[in-house]
């Protein structure tokens, strides 16, 4: 599909893709890609999106590890040593999705039917379009969907209906959020418009959600393993049949003046939840690496997703693991005339679930004792995940408490 300075969806949009105070203690060097992170043929090594401007290479780039879905599933020894690396010391990693696929009689990780990484490229592609379709609404069907006076996150955000810092200053996106509970009849259907009612749509909505859960389920096997936590405890903490804030969003941004080519589409934050999975085509996401105040652009990668994880897992390992900060700008140098689109899965703990620090983990209790001087462990805010998350998404919107928007980034944010 042809590029236009209004658009960047097509069939081949995906990516390949948005309180603790003490931190980690400081990182080691970050890690560029390497050789042994490179595909094996010429045709798989291809990681541009040859239908949109090339991402400029005179940019300031973050050196994510290149994680492979393909391995991890195979049991790698060393790609799971690779996932505990990013997720202890930056927060976010590539996923190489391309051939990712489980057999049916390997069930260790997850749900073995919904495992397939090129499935998943391919449902992001179709969503992608479904995306199109939905921002295409006239403004004022669009708007009939803010579900925020309701006290809902899901629903539809209008450009300027959120803040990207204290002072107010009106962010530069929309996005629409679609319930996995609704998707999966978990839950109540929401009002949502026609094309997100029509039956096909909602199937394609809850393949995506069951296959991204897929992949999420593979990263909380390692980390548990690698925490010591008795088997299988986070996934008991993310069960997909159970009533959780786990959502889909599409998120479109506008090109800005070049005036204003550093204007926050969305304001730094970490994310609310457990592990974000993210699809885009175009820079513009930043994040803030350890140790560093200099924001870094994440570069797309053809058949690769984003991954990050939340606040959550902050607070479950007494921040063993990282949440880092991160925003969305303009995408840069002929980038920057396109419209931005991105497609997130938000893996999130269970409504109910309360964030403490778990029990039951030798890696978690050494880290809490060390984070209190040895002494006794601090008295944690009671608070279930449900209350976090609404408290956090609301926070942000136009007219919100800011201050209740706090996450684990308090404290290093340059916004606090």
């Amino acid at each position: 599909m042809a590029q236009t300075a209004s658009t960047q969806l097509g069939s081949n949009a995906i990516a390949h893709h948005d309180g603790v105070a003490s931190l980690p203690a400081p990182a080691p060097a970050l890690h560029h890609l390497d050789n042994s992170d490179e595909p094996e043929t010429k045709e798989d090594d291809d990681l541009t999106f040859h239908d949109l401007p090339s991402f400029p290479a005179d940019v300031s780039t973050a050196p994510l590890l290149r994680l492979n879905l393909a391995r991890l599933l195979n049991h790698d020894a060393a790609e799971e040593a690779k996932l505990w690396d990013a997720c202890q010391n930056v927060g976010f990693f590539y996923l190489d999705l391309r051939g990712g696929t489980s057999s049916k009689r390997d069930s260790v990780h997850s749900d073995a039917a919904a495992l397939d990484g090129d499935t998943l490229l391919h449902d992001a592609a179709e969503l992608f379009e479904l995306g199109r379709e939905v921002f295409e609404l006239s403004t004022e069907e669009k708007q009939s969907y803010d579900l925020k006076d309701q006290g809902s996150y899901y629903g539809y955000k209008g450009l300027g209906q959120g803040v990207v810092d204290a002072k107010g200053t009106r962010d530069a996106n929309e996005f629409y959020n679609v319930s996995k509970d609704d998707v999966l009849d978990i839950g109540e259907r929401l009002p949502a418009p026609e094309v997100l009612q029509k039956e096909s749509n909602r199937e394609l909505l809850a393949a995506f959600c069951r296959r991204s859960h897929a992949v999420v389920a593979v990263m909380l096997g390692v980390l548990n393993e690698k925490l010591g936590l008795p088997e299988g405890r986070l996934a008991e903490l993310h069960r997909l049949e159970v009533a959780s804030g786990d959502q889909v969003r599409w998120v479109r941004s506008p090109p800005k003046p070049t005036a204003d080519a550093h204007t926050m589409s969305l304001g730094e934050h970490t994310d609310f939840g457990s592990v974000t999975v993210l699809f885009n085509r175009l820079g513009g996401l930043q994040i803030l690496p350890p140790d560093s105040e200099e924001w870094q652009y994440v570069k797309p990668l053809r058949g690769h997703a984003v991954v990050n994880l939340g606040d959550a897992m902050v607070k479950f390992t007494a921040s063993v693991l990282r949440s880092n900060i991160h925003r969305v700008v303009n995408p840069p140098g002929e980038q920057a005339s396109h419209t931005r689109m991105s497609l997130v899965y938000f893996a999130r703990p269970e409504d109910e679930v309360k964030l403490k620090v778990l029990e039951g983990s030798q890696v978690i209790d050494a880290k809490s004792k060390e984070l209190n001087g040895g002494g006794v462990l601090q008295e944690e805010e009671d608070v279930t995940a449900k209350e976090w998350i609404l408290r956090r998404a609301m926070g942000r919107r136009a007219g919100g408490d800011w201050k209740a928007s706090e996450g684990t980034e308090a404290g290093r944010s340059k916004l606090y």
